[in-house]
């Protein structure tokens, strides 16, 4: 298929303002979205990991008062209301402090969430998160028992984890969803699947498909093959056009033709945009999944609020970015070399979706 007759002409004049209000918000680069790895410790082993977190990792949890600080240097310069914060991991439950910070975060006018593999959320962990102010979760759950048990490896996993996405489908007033990692095992029981969820009562379902990076990096059996890729993304857009179940693509990657189909925005990397992120060694970047070569600096050594305003240069001009097959891309004005999390310690792009999608 010839590139320039890929994407229509009103796709392409949408995608065209899309990237002019991008460009826009990279200059102002409003603080909206704050990331916490607050612990790379896991109560689970899963195959595809990105950060490879253990039982007993060997980077400690970072104290709360070190973390309160960092929120302290950006207070003054945003409306708390508007910014809001993540606990990552690792598993963020397996800290019992949980509730304390998400409750002083919640004094201070901070809106809070989190991701959890769910083994830990059962009725009274919910509802102690609840009374603590928490706004949002996101829950992993990747299909059926032996599909999920096999990716988490953990017999108990799909169990639990039934139950706590059962647990949210009865709690009023909270915004969640699920995600699910999307591989060649459970790739064939998707439909199924969704319609599963439909009847436990899950309304919002984001696919992934897993990145090569981390535990992923080696294991063939996690990756889709070309077919099964294409294949996701037409069935994301069925999905939407049923209306039963809110589908949408995860955040990376320009996807050509299925922008606007298979998830509800035009793809932007917002990463050192809108979005920071503070590791659990104090490492100030764009989002918890970008490679330690982009990280703009370190909470215990540098004023949050400076780094945001005055680093992030590669992540505000990605005109780095365009070499090998970025050069001649017709299409770089509107994905600017994809997501910052797909590029290694070399600065090169490992992935694009898009030539993927087109077969080349």
């Amino acid at each position: 298929m010839n590139e320039k007759k890929s994407l229509s002409f009103k796709k392409r004049l949408a995608l065209g303002l899309h990237s002019r209000i991008c460009e826009n918000e990279a200059q102002i680069h409003e603080l909206r979205n704050l990331f916490w790895e607050c612990t790379l410790r896991c109560n689970m082993n899963c195959r595809h990991c990105g950060s490879d977190c253990k039982q007993a990792a060997s980077t400690p949890d970072m104290p709360a008062k070190d973390f309160f600080k960092a929120i302290d240097d950006i207070t003054p310069h945003v409306n708390p209301n508007k910014t809001f914060v993540t606990f990552t991991g690792g598993e963020a439950l397996v800290r019992d402090d949980i509730e304390d910070v998400g409750l002083e975060l919640y004094r201070r006018g901070f809106p809070w969430g989190l991701v959890t593999n769910g083994l830990l959320l059962d009725e009274k962990r919910l509802d102690s998160l609840l009374r603590s102010g928490m706004h949002s979760i996101t829950v992993s759950f990747d299909g059926f028992a032996d599909d999920h048990n096999w990716i988490r490896r953990n017999e108990k996993s799909f169990e639990r984890t039934d139950h706590a996405v059962r647990l949210l489908t009865r709690t009023p007033d909270l915004v969640w969803d699920i995600v699910t990692c999307v591989n060649p095992r459970n790739y064939g029981r998707l439909d199924e699947f969704k319609e599963y969820l439909v009847s436990i009562g899950v309304r919002n379902w984001r696919l992934f498909s897993i990145f090569p990076m981390g535990r992923a990096a080696d294991n063939n059996e996690l990756q889709l093959n070309d077919s099964q890729f294409r294949g996701l993304f037409a069935f994301i857009e069925k999905v939407r056009e049923e209306g039963r179940i809110h589908a949408n693509y995860g955040c990376e990657g320009f996807l050509g033709q299925y922008e606007g189909r298979a998830r509800d925005y035009y793809f932007h990397c917002r990463a050192g945009i809108n979005v920071a992120s503070v590791l659990v060694d104090g490492s100030i970047s764009g989002c918890t999944s970008i490679r330690s070569n982009f990280h703009q600096g370190n909470i215990y050594k540098d004023n949050l609020w400076d780094v945001w305003q005055n680093r992030f240069q590669k992540f505000r001009d990605h005109s780095w970015t365009r070499k090998g097959q970025c050069r001649e891309c017709d299409f770089f004005k509107y994905c600017k070399g994809s997501g910052m999390h797909l590029y290694d310690n070399n600065e090169e792009l490992l992935f694009c979706h898009y030539h993927r999608l087109m077969g080349n």
